[in-house]
């Protein structure tokens, strides 16, 4: 028996075997991946993935309906890290790092790509749905977790709002991502969390 007859078999339907779909998926990732680190997402095309990858337009709009999916698909899988979530540190020795590590995100593709779905996100709101239920909302929530433990501790001072706080510090980061005053360093990072917290 053939692998479309296998597939035939499993699915109730015929299709592309897992091998060939995947290594197709890989190949349009790849291309969606080179085309954002030479232009803005609004400038990438279906088309010009297409073309990239060596796939048909029908594969692409099989597996995203939107290119803005297409773009999160990439940012989710490429991109994006785990948040963290050590408990055996100290909650400010911990918040520091998560800033940290989301300046130096937001200074690569990651903060490109993530400008770019903000962007994106005025014009299509699902898309910056999922890009809070998908990403922000876990980090943030870590982030205020932090700050809780930090106040519980006696590491930061008593009756702050963590939800408040974590704004007041992710917000003046993302208006450096997004408006580029100044420049974005976890120097910068230190200085809110000194200022909002301390």
């Amino acid at each position: 028996m053939g692998p479309m007859n296998e597939i035939v078999e499993k699915t109730g339907r015929p299709g592309r075997p897992r091998e060939e779909a995947a290594a197709s998926h890989e190949k349009i990732m790849d291309a969606v991946h080179q085309l954002l680190q030479e232009r803005p997402a609004r400038d990438v095309t279906m088309e010009a993935v297409a073309k990239r990858a060596g796939v048909g337009k029908p594969t692409l709009y099989k597996w995203w309906p939107t290119k803005a999916a297409l773009v999160f698909a990439l940012f989710h899988e490429r991109l994006a890290t785990a948040p963290l979530t050590d408990h055996t540190i100290p909650a400010e020795q911990a918040l520091r790092a998560r800033m940290h590590r989301l300046v130096d995100a937001f200074n690569g593709l990651f903060g490109k790509v993530m400008a770019d779905l903000v962007a994106e996100g005025q014009s299509d709101p699902r898309v910056l749905r999922d890009l809070h239920d998908q990403h922000i909302k876990e980090r943030r929530a870590a982030a205020i977790n932090d700050v809780e433990r930090g106040v519980a501790s006696g590491e930061f001072r008593k009756g702050i709002d963590a939800e408040t706080a974590v704004d007041a510090i992710v917000g003046a980061i993302y208006t450096r991502l997004l408006l580029r005053p100044e420049p974005l360093t976890s120097d910068y990072a230190d200085r809110l969390i000194d200022q909002v917290l301390k």
